[in-house]
């Protein structure tokens, strides 16, 4: 099947930033924005279902629980904050990024004509914040924890996000979760031994949605409720 954007010729650099954890760009290939760290690709604004998946799936979990906060970890190139922010019925919602580039990409650049309307909503709020020190620190409770910061637990751009996949970390996720809250992880290959990490940290109603992808293993997401 045809990729449906052009992506031939050389990607065009539109920004480079040294951030705390090293480089990031954000280019153009053809019709396709992409943003790069540390020379690794991340995403790009070709599909965005894996993304919206992240979210309704996390809503369906809550079991028509009314007006769920959401914190979203990782603004990305966007789709899983506009598509939350599409969902009248979710209440707060909270996104965490730790590139300062990136917020700036979409609040006056090229990225802005993903998430405007998204930015525009009074019930969003962006934090520049490191998410693993974030859901360590924080007071803050949600109902359900969206979380795309990287690869996924078996494929890590950058070492300090390791610790989020840990015992530690989904302890820490569990703590800010309100009773019955729901995690959802997105990543890039299903991974059963990280099913096997988050029943052991007494997470419930584990599970995996898939979706399919044009070449090699599927993106997924993981879902778990929370202990307790």
């Amino acid at each position: 099947m045809p990729h449906p954007y052009d992506t031939h010729g050389t990607p065009e650099v539109l920004d480079r930033r040294e951030g705390p954890h090293g480089e990031v760009v954000l280019r153009r290939h053809g019709e396709l924005l992409q943003i790069i760290a540390n020379g690794c690709f991340l995403m790009d604004t070709s599909d965005g279902r894996s993304e919206r998946l992240l979210v309704d799936a996390a809503y369906d979990a809550l079991d028509g629980r009314p007006e769920p906060s959401v914190l979203i970890g990782g603004l990305g190139v966007g789709f899983s904050l506009a598509h939350a922010a599409v969902n009248t019925r979710w209440g707060r919602i909270t996104v965490v990024e730790r590139e300062q580039a990136v917020i700036d990409w979409h609040l006056d650049g090229p990225l802005s004509a993903l998430s405007a309307d998204a930015l525009a909503d009074p019930r969003t709020r962006i934090l520049a914040a490191d998410l693993v020190v974030h859901v360590n620190e924080t007071s803050d409770t949600y109902d359900a924890l969206c979380l795309d910061i990287d690869n996924g637990p078996g494929w890590t751009v950058t070492e300090d996000n390791d610790s989020l996949y840990s015992a530690a970390g989904l302890a820490s996720c569990a703590r800010v979760l309100r009773p019955g809250g729901v995690l959802a992880l997105w990543s890039a290959q299903p991974s059963p031994e990280f099913e096997g990490t988050l029943r052991n940290a007494g997470f419930q109603r584990v599970r995996t949605e898939e979706v399919p992808v044009a070449r090699g293993v599927p993106d997924v997401v993981h879902l778990a409720v929370g202990p307790g």
